[in-house]
């Protein structure tokens, strides 16, 4: 069912509208507009209904630099607000919370602009039945760049509803069928390595030799794209003249030396403005971080390189600084603004910096970051390798050693300093799906790094989720305040299994198994299409919207379909559970066409049809002494995406399905097994590697 109307606190109901109960930040900040905002409830849908007004619907997020400027412009502005209280039922939606309206309403825009969407995303649809039949992004206040003004769109839109309700009907229908035929029909075989090697081929013509990345500005991080890249170091160099596995590491090291990295504090920015990673867009999300975080170990692993081990201390150091609350949750994003100026909290005016450094510390941090450069933002400089410490270390006749000790007590030195700045605004909700992604990349960064304090952090938000979000076997999506609510999603389940199966490989719980078997039993009974296969974004309970998707494409996180794939091949074989590999299975068939018709835009899912091909190789460890430890860490070295180690206590029984007849005898045992063939059990990782 929809979510009720919040009730405003008493001391501010004068002066606040009806958002001022809501537990998103984002609606938190539209809580004293003059709009007469409404939340997405079945009072505002009723309310539209009975009074014939189009809804408005606007849906943007906490941190999104043009929402903060369209709400001063239009949504703080009297007369706006009058005109939108007097046509509309407006109503207003943090996409972090309601994914589900973001995808629908996000491919309508596609659908009927033909071109893709964004935030904010301004939607008007029908008040009987919620069908969009206008849609665009920001809106200025008066005309520029060749867009009306807001008002003039809202008098245009609210006169069409009134003249063209024939054309607009004909237009809806047509609309839906568009979003039909969007959906994938089921297929009948699960497509060989083909479009792996298509998506590799085509991510290589895209990549940027020079800096890294693909195609050109503005630039994201992909993390599930360099995934995908990692884990295929045999295949052949192709035009760009790197391997997969090179593009990868390229990329991720200038996403680390430039400026979409944060030089002080650790942490990435969402994308970069230009093609060198030099200026980002200033906002940071807990959803890239977490992947980022995981890649960034992964890349140590494969080449031992001290620069992604320390992006991945950074990272970790930051999340736990600033992004995870005393109750264990991680905390969604970091603003782009403060003060009202977009990254003025992360840059720098050069006389200041000579001031704070000395002159020693001075000279290596100017070259490597670009003070001895002309200003890279808007008259000042953002911190931006130019050049690696190796390099200026050379020219300035200093060991690398004394080069990068200077440079990390003048970073320690700004940092102290930019510490004493307004801070950018914190979305302080805890999301399911993005806090399962941080417990993946933390548990990797314990195991890859040795970073207790890491385990440590992954098992509080775990902990936090089991608490808060998990009731009645069914998980919630989002809790701020105090307030656990809304039904989950797809990506919940899927991401937090996908956790726990990382996090089993740190150290063992039966518990965590067992919660992980119970999120996919849920999958199962609740989001899964058992005749044409695949998963819903919505479970069956969920509140009936206009469109039910079964993402199977990226966007800014991996695709639930994809991630749901994966997990359940690697929990169905680690258990023995064949009603999750042929739901994983049946997932592929349904994505052979999507993944053969546009290869690259599916990672996560080409990463389960990779594992499908190739089934992971599960080795079980299970001992009594220290044994246990030494040997699963003998067994995890090196950079082993297809392999899973978990070292289990002898002392654990009663484990589900396969795992049962793993049993240590009188000396400590070692179980193999790829895919659903299992080997003789051994008594050594040598007799084990022999084999």
């Amino acid at each position: 069912m929809s979510s009720t109307i919040p009730r405003m606190p008493p001391q501010e109901a004068a002066q606040a509208n009806r958002l001022a109960g809501s537990t998103s930040p984002y609606l938190l900040q539209h809580a004293h507009n003059p709009v007469d905002w409404w939340p997405w409830c079945e009072e505002a849908l009723a309310r539209a209904r009975e009074q014939d007004r189009p809804i408005l619907l606007s849906i943007g997020y906490s941190a999104c630099h043009w929402c903060h400027v369209m709400a001063h412009e239009s949504f703080e502005d009297a007369a706006t607000a009058e005109l939108m209280s007097r046509l509309f039922v407006n109503i207003k939606v943090d996409r972090e919370e309601r994914p589900d309206l973001d995808r629908i309403y996000q491919l309508a825009h596609q659908l009927l602009t033909q071109r893709s969407g964004g935030w904010p995303l301004t939607v008007f649809l029908t008040p009987d039945d919620h069908k969009p039949f206008f849609a665009g992004t920001y809106f200025p206040r008066k005309p520029r760049h060749g867009l009306p003004s807001f008002a003039q769109v809202l008098t245009g839109v609210e006169s069409a509803y009134r003249e063209q309700r024939d054309a607009i009907r004909a237009q809806n229908a047509s609309l839906m069928d568009a979003l039909q035929q969007l959906e994938p029909a089921s297929g009948d075989a699960v497509p060989d390595a083909e479009p792996i090697d298509r998506a590799c081929a085509q991510l290589a013509d895209s990549f940027d030799a020079q800096h890294g990345g693909f195609g050109s500005a503005p630039k994201f991080p992909h993390p599930t794209s360099l995934e995908l890249l990692m884990r295929r170091p045999e295949a052949d160099v192709g035009d760009a003249g790197r391997s997969p596995v090179e593009m990868a590491t390229f990329t991720l090291e200038h996403m680390i030396r430039g400026g979409l990295m944060d030089q002080l504090g650790g942490g990435f920015c969402r994308y970069s403005v230009d093609a060198q990673w030099m200026i980002p867009h200033f906002e940071k999300m807990l959803y890239d971080n977490g992947p980022l975080l995981g890649l960034c170990c992964d890349a140590y692993c494969a080449t031992e390189s001290a620069v992604f081990r320390d992006a991945a201390l950074a990272t970790a150091d930051w999340v736990m600084r600033e992004m995870q609350g005393p109750e264990g949750g991680y905390f969604s994003t970091l603003d782009a603004d403060s003060e009202g100026h977009e990254g003025r909290f992360y840059v720098w005016d050069r006389d200041q910096v000579k001031v704070l450094l000395s002159p020693a510390e001075y000279a290596p941090f100017a070259a490597v970051y670009g003070l001895d450069r002309p200003p890279n933002f808007e008259g000042r400089w953002h911190l931006h390798g130019y050049r690696t410490p190796e390099a200026v270390a050379r020219e300035q006749g200093a060991t690398l050693e004394q080069t990068q000790a200077l440079l990390a007590s003048a970073r320690a030195a700004l940092f102290s300093e930019r510490e004493r700045r307004v801070r950018p605004g914190r979305d302080d909700k805890v999301l399911v799906s993005w806090n399962a992604l941080m417990i993946k990349g933390m548990a990797r960064a314990a195991r890859v790094l040795d970073r207790a304090d890491s385990l440590e952090s992954a098992e509080a938000s775990l902990h936090f989720i089991r608490k808060t979000l998990w009731r009645d076997g069914r998980l919630l999506a989002t809790y701020r305040d105090g307030r656990a609510h809304l039904s989950a999603y797809l990506d919940d389940y899927a991401d937090l299994m996908d956790a726990l199966i990382e996090l089993l490989q740190v150290r063992w719980s039966s518990a965590d198994l067992s919660f992980a078997i119970q999120l996919a039993e849920v999958l199962l009974d609740d989001f899964h299409d058992a005749e044409h296969g695949g998963f819903w974004l919505t479970g069956r309970s969920h509140e009936p919207l206009i469109h039910r998707p079964k993402p199977l494409t990226d966007d800014s996180m991996p695709a639930g379909n994809g991630v749901a794939a994966q997990a359940l091949q690697r929990l169905g074989h680690l258990i023995g559970e064949p009603r999750y590999l042929d739901a994983a299975a049946g997932t592929l068939k349904l994505a052979a066409a999507s993944m053969r018709h546009m290869p690259y835009a599916h990672a996560a899912m080409l990463i389960a049809l990779d594992e499908h091909i190739e089934p992971v190789e599960t080795i079980v460890i299970r001992a009594a002494d220290d044994r246990l430890a030494t040997w699963q860490l003998e067994l995890q070295k090196g950079y082993r995406p297809r392999r899973l180690v978990f070292g289990i206590p002898s002392s654990e029984t009663a484990l589900p399905g396969t795992l049962g007849a793993m049993t240590a005898g009188e000396r400590p045992r070692i179980y193999r097994c790829r895919g659903t063939s299992c080997e003789p059990p051994v008594d050594s990782p040598a007799a084990l590697l022999q084999a």
